[in-house]
């Protein structure tokens, strides 16, 4: 399989249409994305799956599928929104349930913020989380993101703690 970067036990690839049941598994997960706004149906998966695909196409990175190198299934996804330009991206990481725990969010995290940082595009990447979701807070301040304080954010319609990193 041929990845776009790696980590000791991860590789990264751009999601495709043959993810879709992969993607169910945690952006259709409510469990997954209880702090996140809630899942994504099943028929809106392709429409995400399409935007991230432009993402790259358009600015060179985006969200991808993150791979289990032992495995070679789907775990999750990871890497940057991107709304309109490359000043300011979100960080986004979502695993199934099965991997959290074992330190796959922060490999992944730190794998994504690299390939990015080693592409020398960006300026600021930013990551919110809710202020109940206490292992993705400890791990946004793991990895050097600066806490900004706590916001508002109408997609997922609760406040959340907003975090910076800056290139």
């Amino acid at each position: 399989m041929s990845y776009l970067f790696t980590s000791d036990r991860l590789g990264f690839r751009s999601l495709t249409k043959e993810d879709l049941i992969a993607c169910e598994q945690f952006w259709g997960n409510d469990q997954v994305m209880k702090y996140c706004g809630g899942s994504t149906s099943s028929e809106l998966l392709p429409q995400v799956i399409d935007f991230y695909q432009q993402c790259q196409e358009d600015f060179g990175l985006s969200v991808y599928a993150v791979v289990e190198l032992a495995t070679d299934n789907v775990i999750g996804a990871a890497g940057f929104n991107i709304e309109t330009s490359l000043d300011e991206v979100e960080l986004i990481i979502h695993l199934i349930e099965e991997k959290w725990g074992n330190g796959f969010g922060t490999e992944a995290a730190i794998s994504t913020l690299i390939y990015a940082r080693n592409k020398n595009i960006l300026h600021k990447v930013v990551a919110s989380a809710s202020i109940a979701n206490q292992a993705s807070l400890q791990l946004l301040g793991k990895i050097g993101f600066e806490y900004k304080g706590i916001h508002y954010f109408e997609d997922t319609d609760q406040e959340e703690a907003l975090f910076e990193l800056t290139f």
